[in-house]
């Protein structure tokens, strides 16, 4: 093929940067999900491998599946009660912490509308016995 046909000359093969080949620093050898890492130069101008932390899921309600405000999305272990305080990890309202807060709204609208059908079957029973 390159005997017949002569290669476009704007196609001059540039030369490509390769990224430094680098050991990894533990002794997990293998590029798994929790084994992950970034090329990063130090200060001394040395290329070194960091490691990298995985990221954090949000906290979500049971229900709607949103996500919620006023919690930090942190690993598992950082939940902890050494390293984030309960403030941090809940909201101060009924089911904060678990529950969105229209979701917690539309329980207590259901629950006082039961309450009032209640009474309202109460009274039609009461007049009907009349």
């Amino acid at each position: 093929w390159r005997r017949t046909h002569s290669a476009p000359a704007a196609a001059a093969p540039r030369p490509v940067a390769m990224g430094a080949r680098l050991q990894y620093r533990r002794r997990h050898a293998y590029a798994t999900k929790s084994n992950k890492t970034r090329v990063v130069r130090t200060p001394g101008g040395v290329l070194r491998k960091q490691y990298t932390t995985k990221r954090a899921n949000a906290p979500t309600c049971r229900e709607s599946g949103r996500t919620l405000k006023g919690i930090k999305a942190v690993r598992p272990t950082k939940m902890s009660r050494k390293l984030m305080s309960r403030r941090q990890k809940t909201v101060n309202r009924a089911y904060g912490g678990c529950l969105a807060h229209d979701v917690v709204k539309s329980r207590i609208v259901r629950a006082f509308l039961v309450e009032e059908q209640k009474i309202v079957k109460k009274v039609l029973k009461m007049q009907a016995a009349k």
